[in-house]
């Protein structure tokens, strides 16, 4: 598989549900930070799912993540591109698994869980770069981001200690 990025037309996407998911409804065709523009995808995501009861609103996540194996995995074959920058339900997922465990609700710790996934996504520290390197097809797509997703939550989680 190919790890140059290859443009995607609207047509060939529009084609394909797959890519409709994996590249985030067309968040993921941005032509800059499509990362960014599908974790922004994410926000309404979440908040259409906090009229849910949790337990229904964390079996959806879990879906999205589990689901976002196959989804990535599938798309990346037939781009041709191992995790095209264009596939972000991996960001969709991953952020709102950490919105859904976020230890409080509210505007703030929305923007402060969105930038602090943006960095771990964008910076990759140990060990999500060996993830993102070593593991291949859906899972590693996957993967990194859920780890990303966690690296957020715990500063998240510390601040909320601070503040109760």
């Amino acid at each position: 598989m190919a790890s140059a990025r290859r443009p995607i037309s609207f047509r060939e996407f529009a084609a394909d549900p797959v890519h409709w998911l994996a590249l985030g409804f067309g968040s993921g065709l941005a032509p800059r930070a499509p990362g960014t523009f599908g974790t922004l995808a994410a926000v309404p995501l979440h908040l259409l799912l906090l009229q849910l009861p949790w337990a229904g609103h964390a079996a959806v996540v879990a879906v999205a993540c589990i689901g976002g194996v196959s989804v990535c995995g599938i798309s990346a074959r037939r781009l041709g591109v191992h995790d095209h920058p264009a596939i972000v339900w991996d960001e969709i997922a991953a952020f709102l698994l950490l919105a859904l465990l976020l230890p409080a609700q509210g505007m703030g710790w929305l923007i402060a869980a969105f930038l602090l996934f943006r960095l771990f996504d964008i910076w990759k520290p140990w060990p999500i770069r060996e993830m993102d390197h070593r593991i291949h097809g859906g899972t590693g797509i996957m993967l990194d981001d859920l780890v990303a997703a966690l690296y957020a939550w715990v500063p998240l989680f510390l601040a909320s200690l601070l503040i109760s």
